[in-house]
């Protein structure tokens, strides 16, 4: 389990280090990937530490439907809600990087 002051997207969320965020409001934060795969390639991260899906909680029900909500919204301003991915990468071994939940928003090829 990683400490949450050792977090890289924790310390985006608290402003301690720096990143390139487009959207951002009391439960979410949103900002381009460092190693972006597609022209658009987009994190949206809870403010909430949540180490992976395999860490949600009955109590995250709502929050992570908001995250689709918002993964639609970011789209349509992208300009690239006629075609895009959502994806979750769970754990190690399914390819997440960052121990804090994220949901990868990616499109934008012509």
């Amino acid at each position: 389990m990683i400490n949450m002051g050792e977090c890289i997207f924790c310390k985006i969320i608290n402003k301690e280090q720096s990143a390139d965020i487009i959207y951002e409001d009391n439960v979410f934060v949103v900002f381009k990937d460092i190693n972006p795969s597609a022209p658009t390639h987009l994190l949206l991260v809870p403010k909430k530490h949540i180490s992976s899906v395999n860490d949600l909680k009955p109590e995250d029900k709502k929050m992570i439907g908001d995250l689709f909500l918002l993964a639609k919204k970011i789209a349509a301003q992208q300009g690239i809600s006629d075609g895009y991915k959502l994806v979750f990468n769970v754990g190690k071994k399914g390819g997440q990087i960052v121990d804090h939940i994220h949901l990868h928003l990616i499109g934008g090829w012509k």
